[in-house]
């Protein structure tokens, strides 16, 4: 399991191996937010045993980007070792953390050959009990950390966070960096590159930018992200416009990702389109 690395004043991550998930601590006055939290409790409480090893305080907040159970399956184990600490998150990723949980509960159910699949049935779903709609700040006595919904994308409850005195902007999900952007069955893909634009406006040329999955990542990285997510976004639009019925999409569409993680953004944004950005389909 990856320890903490401190990558700007009291911001650390530790890159996790499940998932190559990227777990991090905020410090201030006040304690420790962590944002994002493994995908089981048994994974959380070595994270936590990580926490503690560091010896800079007890965590007092968690965050998470979005409702994802690998972004939130640890939430519980943060409760049981630091007491009923705040959880926040945008109020759509809180309504949908337990059916988004019970979605994957069920795929990891039926996989029997999995090595988490018990450690993932096991862990309770803790969901966030401090929501915001638009923005929220963190007051961590000596810093502030800024929480912002930019769009939808990945999800339509994404939050990125910003510690604006060190620089650092975490992406959660809209940003992902050891594997092409991920497009479930929950994505927004024809909004997502405007999304992608409000998060620029909070990158600057010296940013460090914490991707959900990945090692990190600069200004010039999240550009060229928001740029293959437009031309997604634009393909699907042209191919739906041109009359090619969604089941051919994939087949007939260039892509800047491997076509086989891109299902569900066909058949999402197809499903986005308004009846008049649909042609009959060609014969």
């Amino acid at each position: 399991m990856a320890r903490f690395r401190e990558v700007a004043d009291r911001v650390w991550v530790a890159r996790q191996e499940w998932y190559d998930l990227n777990v991090i601590l905020v410090r201030g006055a006040t304690g420790l937010v962590v944002v994002d939290t493994q995908a089981s409790a048994r994974a959380a409480r070595t994270i936590v045993g990580d926490v503690r090893a560091l010896g800079i305080g007890d965590v007092t907040a968690v965050v998470n980007t979005h409702e994802h159970f690998d972004h939130t399956f640890g939430n519980g184990a943060f409760r049981a070792a630091y007491g009923e600490i705040p959880i926040h998150a945008h109020e759509i990723a809180a309504e949908r953390t337990v059916e988004a949980g019970e979605r994957v509960r069920k795929l990891f159910a039926e996989d029997t050959d999995d090595p988490h699949r018990d450690e993932v049935l096991e862990t309770e779903i803790v969901v966030a009990d401090r929501t915001f709609s638009s923005v929220k700040v963190l007051d961590l006595g000596d810093r502030q950390v800024e929480l912002a919904h930019p769009g939808r994308g990945h999800t339509a409850g994404d939050a990125v966070i910003r510690v604006p005195d060190a620089d650092v902007l975490l992406a959660g999900d809209l940003v992902e960096e050891s594997a092409p952007p991920a497009y479930g069955v929950d994505c927004h893909p024809l909004d997502w590159p405007g999304t992608l634009d409000v998060v620029l406006n909070l990158v600057g040329r010296d940013t460090v930018v914490v991707p959900g999955h990945g090692a990190l990542v600069d200004r010039d990285f999240v550009e060229q992200q928001r740029q293959d997510v437009a031309i997604t976004a634009q393909t699907i639009r042209d191919l739906a416009a041109s009359g090619i019925p969604v089941e051919r999409a994939l087949d007939e569409g260039e892509w800047p990702f491997p076509r086989e993680g891109l299902a569900h953004a066909v058949d999402r944004g197809y499903a986005q389109l308004p009846p008049g950005g649909r042609a009959l389909p060609l014969a």
